[in-house]
């Protein structure tokens, strides 16, 4: 067993107000929290109307800019899975929350299903997909080689067993497919700045926390590789919004502006953004 040490303590701050360690595994260079729910009992952490890819309301600050936000980055997603030179248009997306990727890649004229354990976002998602969203089970019934893009947008974070999942859509996805996986950076200078406030730590939903070097290990155990980083820049934004209100119980959108500008500044020196995409593919492509 690779050795770990703990890293920073957090806390909760959306739903249990628990704290949780993050502790370091240095065979894979990631963080992971601890103590780790149990499965049955995981779904208890996101039974918030505060948790907000299940829900597409617009109540404050935060939800309304996080909606803004991603309007903007739809569009960047589509002009995305639209540049890869594929046969055929089948896409995947993992954890679709409430379908608004997989409505703008229908209809940008790509074939689209959908998985999402949450019911309410489901049933949101399918009003947008015409059925085509359907329980995280769905995923193993899907036969080998099904899909040319398999999305994975802030969802890896979430899923207990790792190693089985990316195996899975190694499966699933075509052998000259991609798999997009879009996760928070804790090397960013955001999360630096606010340390166990942090808001995209959202222990103890996230179970792992990422970096580039643990991205290209992990994909590396599949016989996979990192094709392309792309930096999410809107991400900083709302992360800081709600990392502020963590900090000091307001927004501060002065503050979290200021701060999600010089985690971006520093990014394009250091490649280091908040949230960032990797287009990952198989080795022998």
């Amino acid at each position: 067993m690779a050795k770990v040490k703990t890293y920073l303590k957090v806390k909760d701050y959306s739903v249990s107000g628990e704290e949780f360690d993050l502790v370091f595994n240095s065979e894979f260079n990631f963080l992971e929290t601890f103590p780790r729910p149990s499965e049955d009992k995981l779904p208890d952490y996101y039974n918030s109307e505060d948790y907000i890819s299940h829900t597409d309301t617009k109540r404050n600050v935060f939800e309304k800019a996080y909606h803004f936000v991603r309007k903007m980055a739809l569009k960047h997603k589509l002009d995305l899975i639209n540049s890869f030179d594929l046969k055929d248009k089948k896409l995947l997306d993992v954890g679709c929350g409430t379908g608004d990727f997989l409505k703008v890649a229908k209809d940008g004229d790509w074939e689209v299903f959908g998985v999402e354990p949450n019911e309410k976002a489901r049933a949101i998602a399918n009003q947008k997909t015409e059925n085509a969203t359907f329980e995280t089970e769905q995923l193993l019934k899907f036969k080998e080689s099904s899909f040319d893009v398999i999305s994975l947008w802030h969802v890896l974070e979430h899923l207990p067993n790792l190693q089985e999942q990316l195996n899975l859509f190694k499966k699933i996805l075509k052998p000259d497919g991609v798999l997009i996986i879009a996760v928070p950076n804790y090397n960013s200078y955001d999360a630096n700045y606010y340390k166990k406030h942090w808001a995209a730590y959202d222990v103890p939903r996230h179970l792992w926390h990422f970096s580039k070097t643990s991205i290209s290990k992990l994909m590396e155990k599949q016989n996979m590789k990192v094709d392309k980083i792309k930096p999410m820049w809107f991400d900083a934004f709302y992360v800081s919004l709600l990392s502020e209100k963590y900090k000091t119980g307001k927004m501060n959108p002065i503050k979290a502006f200021c701060v999600a500008s010089l985690s971006n500044l520093k990014a394009l020196r250091t490649k280091e953004c908040s949230s960032l995409i990797y287009v990952v593919k198989n080795r022998e492509n």
